[in-house]
């Protein structure tokens, strides 16, 4: 991503934003601020970051009602895991850790409409024009760039991008609809519970057993994620620390591996009944946090390390599906104990494949 000049942070596009309808509403109504006085006293009480409630609510009621609980604004998912692996006596430092370190990647309303996300050091849309669906480039991929983007576009080396990139240059938005981008959270609390929102055979409804697919089996659908046999190699993270320079809060990843590996579904439900799924490393080690305190991970166990995963690098074929042998009998692609850190071993018991499948 370029760097965003400071003179691009203010600039308003003098004949597209004056036409516009949030133009009625001035600077003031959204931003505060003084009118009628000169420069500086203008700029008094001036918002950057507007508070939806006040600014948007007005006419968007319903979107900012659920937006507010939403996975997007709560960060709900990280707080649901940290809080299993921790206990109520270190919530508040885990609280702190998260304002902290995570608290940035909150949205608001202007983040994905307005400008560029606040991890990206803002910069307008196109002089404070308001998009109704955000360009993914500026938008998506700022929050989930290193991943999710990489893996999406091909940019990760010798990899190619995901299909759905690669042959239709398909945006976020033809599979993650504006409902779930400013759904409340209700029950729910994480991104994963519920039914597969994307679900892959909601587009692909030929997928079933005789469709002309060798390895479309009865038996390889009920047992087998999408995933298992469409996506291939990806980034799996290990161990990010947390602390703070000179007062500011900074984190590091201990180091990034590319792999590809089926594990155990820990979620298996009626709505993901699968046996095996793609699984990913996600990275928390138990000191991960021990800047903000002694031990603040005692149940560090409560959760596998290894996570349920999907992909973004779907491809038709792949090296798993090329060859029945490229999967059964075949440990280096399944999730085994030696793929495991010594102190994560317990957490992912119910993960790890004891048994590679044959035939």
């Amino acid at each position: 991503m370029p760097q965003v000049e400071a003179w691009q942070k203010v600039f308003i596009n003098g004949k597209q934003f004056p036409a516009s309808l949030h133009d009625r509403f001035g600077c003031i109504t959204c931003h505060g601020g003084k009118s009628g006085v000169d420069s500086m006293e203008a700029h008094e009480g001036v918002v950057r970051e507007p508070d939806a409630q006040k600014a948007c609510a007005p006419c968007h009621r319903e979107i900012v009602t659920t937006d507010a609980t939403s996975l997007h604004s709560t960060l709900a998912g990280y707080r649901t895991a940290l809080y299993a692996r921790s206990a109520p006596d270190k919530y508040p430092q885990i609280d702190q850790m998260m304002a902290n370190h995570c608290n940035k990647c909150h949205t608001s309303c202007g983040q994905c409409h307005v400008s560029m996300p606040t991890n990206l050091d803002g910069g307008l849309l196109q002089g404070h024009d308001f998009k109704k669906i955000p360009p993914m480039n500026l938008t998506c991929t700022g929050c989930h760039g290193s991943r999710v983007n990489d893996e999406y576009k091909g940019e990760n080396e010798g990899i190619p991008a995901d299909v759905h990139w690669q042959k239709a240059g398909m945006a976020c938005f033809r599979c993650h609809s504006e409902e779930q981008a400013h759904g409340a959270l209700g029950e729910k609390k994480h991104r994963y519970d519920g039914p597969p929102t994307p679900d892959c055979r909601e587009c692909h409804t030929d997928v079933k057993p005789g469709d002309g697919v060798e390895q479309h089996t009865e038996k390889h659908l009920e047992l087998l994620a999408c995933q298992v046999c469409h996506a291939t190699t990806y980034k799996n993270c290990y161990s990010c620390h947390v602390a703070q320079q000179d007062g500011i809060p900074y984190y590091k990843i201990a180091k990034t591996v590319m792999d590809f590996k089926i594990g155990l579904n820990p979620l298996r439900s009626p709505e993901r009944p699968w046996k095996y799924v793609v699984v990913r490393h996600v990275p928390i080690a138990p000191d991960d946090y021990e800047y903000y305190g002694k031990d603040l991970l005692p149940n560090y166990d409560a959760l596998p390390t290894w996570k349920y995963a999907t992909p973004h690098n779907i491809q038709r074929v792949t090296p798993q599906n090329q060859s029945c042998t490229n999967c059964h009998g075949n440990p280096d692609v399944f999730l085994t104990e030696k793929d495991l850190l010594p102190y994560e071993v317990k957490a992912n018991e119910g993960v790890v494949v004891k048994e590679i499948p044959g035939f």
